[in-house]
């Protein structure tokens, strides 16, 4: 008998989907909430992104609120394509121009997230996504939310 690392490794993709999406959303809208907030320590030195500065601000609310449609699967793909589009522009436009490698230019959180959401955008969100909820037929052939108001 042969061990398959498929037959063990399959059935757990949708839910190991699931949690990196939302580890991966978290971490991301953390640093959201910190640069705007000022919570978590604040951004680099402390304090709070100005509101309205370019790129700064911009960036923070992408990440704070496209981190946390992620988190939560709600447009799950959409949400997770600008989130990664937002941190190739950080890396490209910050980092890059300091060196080539990210190792050498402290870009490395934006090549990971940008490269994370890039998968999660396309793998979609996984299991425990309240997108799955909201288009899940019921009774009737009615979607959760629809069917929720019609039981109630």
């Amino acid at each position: 008998m042969s061990f398959e690392p498929r037959s063990v490794l399959d059935p757990v993709r949708p839910h190991t989907l699931a949690l990196f999406r939302i580890v991966t959303a978290l971490l991301f809208s953390c640093h959201g909430a910190a640069s705007l907030f000022g919570v978590l320590g604040g951004t680099r030195g402390g304090g709070t992104v100005p509101v309205g500065q370019w790129p700064g601000w911009w960036a923070a609310l992408i990440q704070l609120a496209g981190g946390v449609l992620v988190l939560l699967g709600l447009g799950t793909r959409p949400a997770a394509l600008l989130c990664s589009g937002s941190m190739a522009y950080a890396y490209f436009s910050v980092h890059q121009e300091k060196a080539l490698w990210p190792i050498q230019n402290g870009g490395e959180p934006a090549v990971l997230f940008c490269w994370a959401f890039l998968a999660i955008a396309v793998t979609g969100p996984g299991t425990l996504a309240l997108e799955q909820l909201l288009r899940r037929p019921a009774a009737g052939g009615r979607t959760g939310l629809s069917a929720a108001r019609n039981q109630a």
